[in-house]
């Protein structure tokens, strides 16, 4: 199997996580992490194609804000909640918080509903 590059704690930059955090599916994907700690990448309810939530949990693993790893044949996600704390304290909890209560997890919601 592939293995994945997963940036060191030191190489992991504001500017990449701000822009990994910049898109709805993926701050989507954080959100049900937040809730669930680690989970497979088939078990995300995601309104996109697998190849497109792949792009996403990639973009997401080499800004540094996600780990991806192997087990079997799945792959599991998990947010780097200590390295992300340690390099931009605070940054991912109200990032996270501002978007529980926005009207795009709403929307996100909705539209997952709908389908």
């Amino acid at each position: 199997m592939k293995i994945l590059h997963h940036p060191d704690r030191a190489d992991i930059h504001l500017s990449s996580v701000l822009y990994a955090l910049s898109d709805p599916i993926r701050l989507f994907i954080l959100s049900e992490l937040r809730q669930h700690q680690e989970k497979s990448c088939g078990d995300f309810d995601v309104p996109v194609a697998k190849s497109t939530f792949s792009h996403h949990t990639r973009t997401l693993r080499e800004a540094g804000v996600v780990n991806v790893r192997s087990h079997g044949t799945q792959r599991l996600v998990s947010i780097r909640t200590d390295d992300l704390e340690f390099r931009f304290p605070g940054l991912l909890t109200a990032i996270l918080d501002a978007y529980e209560n926005s009207d795009e997890k709403q929307q996100m919601l909705q539209g997952l509903q709908q389908s």
